[in-house]
């Protein structure tokens, strides 16, 4: 599967990397932020996005809204630290496929990609 990750910690985002290509996936790009995401999304198409919820300059659920908005296809999980449950509730009522919780973890976050594949 072709994911696009974003996330404003860098240490997140290669954190997920990692764990996504020791699962047999391939990232295709990066974003820090939402608004990244919607022009790489745009540009790459990838299979499937993780977004985290809380960034700088525009927020996970704005740029699932925004993203599904150009595809209403398109698959994306969220990210979530604890106690952003009404976050999560929202992204899901917006399209979102799943959710994963920080830290992550290796069998959650293959356990989701299966979900939605």
């Amino acid at each position: 599967m072709r994911i696009l990750v974003t996330d404003d910690a860098a240490f997140m985002r290669m954190q997920l990397k990692d764990i996504l290509t020791k699962l047999g996936h391939e990232v295709v790009g990066e974003a820090e932020n939402g608004k990244v995401a919607i022009d790489l999304y745009k540009e790459l198409k990838p299979d499937l996005v993780t977004m985290d919820i809380t960034m700088p300059e525009l927020d996970g659920v704005s740029a699932l809204k925004e993203i599904k908005q150009v595809d209403p296809n398109a698959t994306v999980i969220m990210c979530s630290a604890m106690g952003q449950q009404n976050m999560v509730v929202e992204a899901i009522q917006s399209g979102a496929k799943d959710f994963i919780v920080k830290p992550f973890n290796q069998e959650r976050i293959s356990e989701a990609i299966q979900k939605v594949a």
